[in-house]
């Protein structure tokens, strides 16, 4: 005897619910660049952040970038931002940044927000 088998479809949609980024949790999640990186014009260990949204990727004189920065053919905008604080190394790879990236859609967002409010 032959059953039927019901098959159901589950649409979901990719992406969760669309919320607006928070550049106050930003600030706190940035706490963590704070090791490395300035939002004044002065660099840390790594280049300031000041003005990087717009910025060319390894632009800054005088910082020293890694082969792999300077040569990136990246401007640093939201989608860029992005990728680069969700895994460095496949958007840039063999830059010197230690770093394994924000796993959290929603936190790399926040950051972005808050380098856009304050870095500018």
């Amino acid at each position: 005897m032959r059953r039927a088998v019901l098959l159901a479809v589950v649409l979901v949609p990719a992406a969760g619910p669309v919320r607006a980024a928070d550049a106050e949790h930003g600030a706190s999640l940035f706490e963590q660049c704070q090791a490395c990186h300035t939002l004044t014009v002065e660099n840390g260990v790594g280049p300031t952040l000041k003005g990087v949204i717009g910025r060319h990727a390894g632009a800054i004189a005088g910082f020293r970038y890694s082969p792999a920065m300077r040569r990136a053919n990246v401007v640093w905008d939201a989608a860029t931002l992005d990728r680069f604080l969700a895994d460095p190394q496949a958007v840039v790879r063999g830059n010197r940044m230690p770093f394994a990236g924000v796993t959290e859609a929603g936190d790399r967002q926040d950051i972005i927000a808050f380098l856009a409010k304050e870095g500018s």
